[in-house]
């Protein structure tokens, strides 16, 4: 969808967040958010914790920007000290790291490639000396590629599509599970684009479809040790793996065919992730909750 011509990219809607976006491009993945010309929303402007999640380690891939980073200020705001796991956006995770000891918790970052099971187990060794524990696994980094076809995907595209989307999330859960006890959670980010596809992001629908399954037989695989395994699906998202992925033409209008007319910032989604992490969600088990502005019914 085109932006109207009398929009100019610029029109906000009742809860001042924006309908449309700026043209930018970013010609790497995962994206760099302190690049945005439209800085995504991180953290609400009046939230507050009540420590939901104090005493919690948790670790976070793709903490350093977009849904990543709201989720670590959300958690860091309900008192538990937090992980940032990311690729090599290193002046971003430094933000997010300042942020999180703003808000007075400890902040762990950890620079590789979620994708190299190697570098999940070197994870795990350093939250476990630093930490000593690991309370709350999100599963969140993510790559995605536009194509307009499925013959413009290479077996190199495919391959380090499900290598971080999907692989990076089994390597570190089974890395990082020796540390869970009882009462821990693991969350993973899945998308609605799970349920419904989308044709020009095949290759990345069909790693968050398996993510699904992935959730929900993980889930009943662990119940018995009292680690709760669930999923949040975001809709369109406004973060650095937009610009990073889609021409400008095609997201200037992100979100907006959906019922709520926008795309989500990411602080409107962390709000799920801290529910699944505390004992709020203690009876729910191998969900997928959708966080998507009704975007599933069209």
């Amino acid at each position: 969808m085109k932006v109207p011509p009398n929009i100019h990219g610029y029109k906000t809607n009742c809860e001042n967040v924006p309908i449309f976006y700026l043209p930018e491009y970013q010609p790497q993945q995962p994206g760099l958010e302190y690049l945005m010309k439209q800085r995504p929303v991180s953290e609400a402007p009046s939230s507050q914790g009540c420590g939901k999640l104090s005493g919690k380690v948790a670790v976070i891939t793709g903490g350093d920007s977009g849904i990543g980073r709201a989720v670590a200020y959300a958690f860091a705001k309900e008192d538990a000290d937090i992980v940032v796991v990311y690729y090599n956006e290193h002046v971003d995770a430094e933000e997010t790291k300042a942020r999180i000891e703003q808000l007075g918790k400890r902040c762990l970052t950890i620079a590789g490639d979620i994708g190299n099971e190697e570098f999940s187990s070197h994870i795990v060794e350093q939250v476990v000396r630093a930490f000593g524990r690991i309370d709350i696994l999100v599963n969140n980094a993510a790559v995605q590629f536009y194509q307009t076809s499925i013959e413009e995907i290479s077996r190199s595209q495919l391959e380090l599509t499900f290598r971080t989307n999907l692989f990076g999330m089994f390597y570190l859960t089974k890395a990082a599970l020796p540390y869970m006890k009882c009462g821990s959670s693991i969350i993973n980010t899945s998308s609605v684009l799970g349920t419904t596809g989308l044709n020009v992001l095949i290759d990345y629908s069909a790693t968050k479809g398996a993510i699904n399954a992935f959730t929900r037989a993980l889930a009943t695989s662990l119940i018995d040790r009292g680690i709760r395994v669930n999923a949040v699906a975001p809709g369109s998202t406004w973060t650095p793996l937009v610009p990073a992925s889609f021409p400008p033409e095609e997201y200037a209008s992100t979100g907006y065919s959906a019922p709520i007319r926008r795309a989500a910032q990411p602080f409107e989604i962390a709000g799920a992730y801290v529910y699944l992490a505390s004992n709020d969600a203690s009876y729910v088990v191998g969900e997928i909750i959708n966080v998507n502005g009704g975007e599933h019914f069209v």
